[in-house]
């Protein structure tokens, strides 16, 4: 039987155990401990804007698992709908290669959280909170997950939030595809990378190309991120409108950028204000997380963004 809450932002997915080095993973001795996952970042970057959060997921009944919870609660995050069960708490390590990009290691077959089901939609506050955010990567960790992402989307009473966050390491472009269409026509907004996503997906990189296409798919709106290139956002009849990035104080890491903006923009959403205003929140957010390192090392206050934007 579905219990019954009163929340902003529900998120679905996969939080993760974070091992992080400075240098490349095929040399590192030493790594830092901490948690992340684009559920994760997302629910604590909405949580932070003050919103009431909901994490749905699984994790593993082990040491991980337990600190998973802890630090979802300690910021702000409700984890009545994180549940322990079988099979491990996934993780990764993450390392600098030799370019200084970051380089990932994913250890999550098998994991709990891939266990994850339509049955754990229907135990969550899905039907009754005011933004649904939901992404590509919790659809590509295994087939119960892609019905459990479906199924939300088309259970959700509120506005749907979709980030197809394509990853080649866990799925096929064509897999990942049948993912957005499926879920575009019960978007609200499908935010979308380019050329990361768009390229693999719809076979559009320019930017006005990939908005029309996701709203021929049948999104509400769509904005179109462009890294240091702002976003593009096109809602209704208007004239898409570019909504150009803020420069980073500080860049110590890109992890998570994107969940920050999604989570920031949903909880902006869930609290009444316009797309526009949301996006440009979300903007802000991204740019804030870039001076922490990992996917919840620099997370930003909600009075940090609204000085910001100004």
């Amino acid at each position: 039987m579905k219990q019954e809450a009163v929340v902003d932002v529900v998120v679905l997915g996969e939080p993760l155990v974070e091992f992080s080095a400075d240098r490349a993973l095929s040399e590192a001795g030493t790594f830092h401990l901490s948690f992340s996952g684009d559920a994760l970042n997302a629910s604590v970057a909405a949580a932070a804007q003050g919103a009431r959060v909901a994490l749905v997921t699984r994790v593993g009944a082990d040491e991980f698992g337990e600190r998973l919870i802890g630090f979802a609660a300690g910021r702000g995050v409700d984890t009545r709908w994180m549940v322990r069960g079988e099979g491990p708490t996934g993780a990764y390590a993450v390392g600098a290669d030799p370019s200084g990009e970051r380089a990932f290691a994913y250890f999550r077959n098998g994991s709990a959280a891939s266990r994850m089901s339509p049955e754990d939609v229907d135990r969550s506050p899905v039907g009754d909170a005011r933004v649904v955010l939901l992404g590509g990567i919790t659809a590509a960790i295994s087939g119960s997950c892609a019905r459990a992402v479906r199924h939300a989307a088309k259970a959700a009473s509120g506005r749907v939030v979709y980030d197809p966050n394509f990853r080649s390491r866990l799925t096929t472009p064509e897999a990942a595809a049948a993912v957005l269409r499926d879920v575009a026509p019960h978007s609200a907004l499908v935010k979308i990378s380019s050329p990361g996503d768009s390229g693999a997906l719809l076979g559009l990189t320019e930017p006005h190309e990939v908005a029309r296409a996701c709203r021929a798919l049948g999104a509400g709106a769509v904005a179109v991120t462009l890294g240091e290139g702002g976003v593009l956002l096109a809602e209704g009849d208007a004239a898409p409108v570019l909504v150009p990035a803020f420069r980073a104080a500080e860049v110590v890491d890109q992890t998570g950028a994107g969940d920050s903006f999604a989570g920031t923009l949903a909880a902006w959403l869930a609290g009444g204000k316009s797309l526009p205003e949301a996006v440009r929140a979300g903007t802000a957010a991204a740019s804030i997380s870039l001076g922490g390192r990992g996917g919840t090392g620099r997370v930003a206050a909600h009075d940090e963004i609204e000085a910001m934007l100004g």
